[in-house]
C-alpha cells in the first residue's frame, strides 16, 4: 500500500505539472484534419506534387512559341592573323585590333509531329577595325525564317507528348494516395494511444487488486493462515503487476509522442482523445474495389509510364545505330555597309540549304549493344507491369476479405 500511494502521488504531481501545459483534445477527424494539414509528411507531399506540375508546365510552355532576345554588347580582339598578300603571293601574318557587338531576335516554335524547329530571327552585327586599315561595318539580317531537324534521328518531342500528360496524371493520382496514406496512418496513432489508455488503466487496476491481496495476504500470514510459499508468490504478482503498471505507462507517452511528432505539433502539448461512435457497417464489392484501384492506384499509371519511357529509350537507341541526317533550310534577307542607315537598304537574297548525313563505320559494337540492352530493360519493365498488376489485384481481393473479418467482429462486440 505503502508504494501504491507513492505511485499516486507522483501521477498527482504530474497531473498538476500536465496542468501548467497546454492540453488539445484530438477527436479522430481532428486527428486526420491536422496530419493532412500540417504534418511533415503533407509538406513533403505537397511539393513533391508541386514540382511534378511545374515540369507538366514546362513541357506545355516547351509547346509554345518561345521569344529570345540575344545581346553581346562588345567583344575586343587583339591578336595575329594570317591575311593572304596579293602582292607577294603568299600568307602573311598581321597584327589586328578590332571591336564587335551584336544583337539579336528569335522566334522558335517546336513542331512535335516531325521533331523539327521553325524560327524567325533578326540580327544585327557591328564592327570595327583598327590599325592600318581602319574600318567600320554593320552586317544586318533583318529578317530569316527557316526550319531545322534530325530526318532519321530520335524524336524526343514525339516521346514528351506520350510520356509528360501520363507523369501528370500519375502525380495527382499519387497525391490523393498519398493523402489518404497520411489519414490512414493518422488514424493509426490515434488508436494506438486509445490502446495504451486502456492497457495503462487495466494495469493501474491490476496494482491496486494486487496491492489489496497482497496486503490480506500479510495480515494472514501475522496468524499464520497463509504459507510464506503463497505469501512470496503474490508479493511477486505485486511486483510484476507494478512493472507492467510502468511499462504501460512508458508505451502511453510512446503513443502520445508519436502522434504530436507526426502531426508537427508542439513537443510541451498534452494530448488526450475522444474516441468515436462505432461505425456504420457497410460492404465493398470486390468487383468495384478492383475498377476503383484500377482507375485510381498510381502504381499502374507508374508501370504505363515506365514501359513508354523503356519505348522511347528503344527507339533512340535503335536510331542512333542506324546512320543519321539533318535538314536545315532558311531564307532572308542581309546587307553589310559601313554606316547603319546603309545596313537595311537594297538588301540582299540570303537562302540556306543544307543535308548533313552521318554514318557509323566502326564503334566496334557499341551502339548495338546499348540497343539490346534497351530491349531487355523494356522486356523487364513489361513483366514487371503484370506482376504488379497481378500483385495489385491480389491485395484488394485479401484487403476486402479483411475488412469483412473486420467488420464481424465490430457486429459482435456492439
Amino acid at each position: 500500500m505503502k508504494k501504491l500511494g507513492i505511485i499516486i502521488l507522483v501521477c498527482l504531481c504530474v497531473t498538476f505539472s500536465n496542468a501548467q501545459k497546454k492540453t488539445i483534445t484530438l477527436s479522430l477527424e481532428s486527428t486526420i484534419e491536422l496530419a493532412c494539414d500540417s504534418s511533415l509528411e503533407a509538406f513533403r507531399i505537397q511539393n513533391s506534387y508541386w514540382i511534378s506540375s511545374w515540369q507538366y508546365t514546362v513541357y506545355k510552355a516547351n509547346r509554345l512559341p518561345s521569344l529570345f532576345l540575344e545581346l553581346t554588347p562588345g567583344e575586343y580582339y587583339r591578336n595575329i592573323i594570317k591575311r593572304y598578300d596579293y602582292n607577294s603571293n603568299m600568307d602573311v601574318y598581321r597584327p589586328q585590333q578590332s571591336f564587335e557587338a551584336r544583337g539579336g531576335l528569335s522566334i522558335n516554335q517546336n513542331f512535335d509531329w516531325l521533331g523539327g524547329t521553325f524560327f524567325i530571327n533578326s540580327d544585327l552585327t557591328y564592327n570595327r577595325n583598327f590599325g592600318d586599315n581602319t574600318y567600320t561595318q554593320f552586317t544586318s539580317v533583318p529578317f530569316r525564317i527557316g526550319y531545322q531537324q534530325s530526318l532519321i534521328g530520335f524524336n524526343s518531342f514525339k516521346w514528351e507528348k506520350k510520356i509528360e500528360p501520363l507523369k501528370f496524371k500519375k502525380a495527382k493520382k499519387q497525391l490523393i494516395y498519398d493523402i489518404e496514406n497520411i489519414s490512414a496512418v493518422a488514424s493509426n496513432y490515434f488508436f494506438q494511444i486509445a490502446m495504451a489508455q486502456e492497457e495503462y488503466n487495466l494495469a493501474l487496476e491490476n496494482t491496486k487488486n494486487m496491492d489489496t491481496l497482497y496486503s490480506i495476504a500479510l495480515e494472514r500470514a501475522k496468524i499464520v493462515a497463509i504459507s510464506q510459499t503463497d505469501l512470496q508468490t503474490l508479493r511477486l504478482d505485486r511486483l510484476n503487476a507494478y512493472n507492467s503498471l510502468e511499462n504501460a505507462n512508458i508505451n502511453l507517452k510512446r503513443a502520445k509522442f508519436n502522434i504530436v511528432s507526426y502531426l508537427n505539433i508542439d513537443k510541451d502539448v498534452e494530448v488526450s482523445i475522444i474516441l468515436p461512435d462505432h461505425p456504420k457497417t457497410f460492404s465493398i464489392p470486390i468487383e468495384k474495389a478492383l475498377k476503383e484501384a484500377q482507375n485510381n492506384n498510381p502504381s499502374l499509371i507508374g508501370y504505363k509510364q515506365n514501359i513508354l519511357e523503356n519505348q522511347r529509350t528503344v527507339d533512340q537507341k535503335h536510331k542512333e545505330s542506324l546512320f543519321n541526317a539533318s535538314f536545315y533550310a532558311s531564307m532572308g534577307f542581309n546587307q553589310a555597309a559601313s554606316r547603319f542607315s546603309l545596313a537595311y537598304q537594297d538588301l540582299m537574297r540570303q537562302d540556306v540549304l543544307s543535308l548533313k548525313i552521318t554514318v557509323p563505320l566502326v564503334d566496334w559494337g557499341v551502339r548495338k549493344g546499348e540497343y539490346n540492352m534497351a530491349k531487355n530493360n523494356l522486356n523487364i519493365a513489361e513483366i514487371s507491369a503484370k506482376q504488379g498488376e497481378e500483385s495489385l489485384e491480389e491485395d484488394v481481393m485479401m484487403t476486402i476479405a479483411d475488412f469483412e473479418i473486420q467488420k464481424k467482429g465490430l457486429v459482435t462486440t456492439q
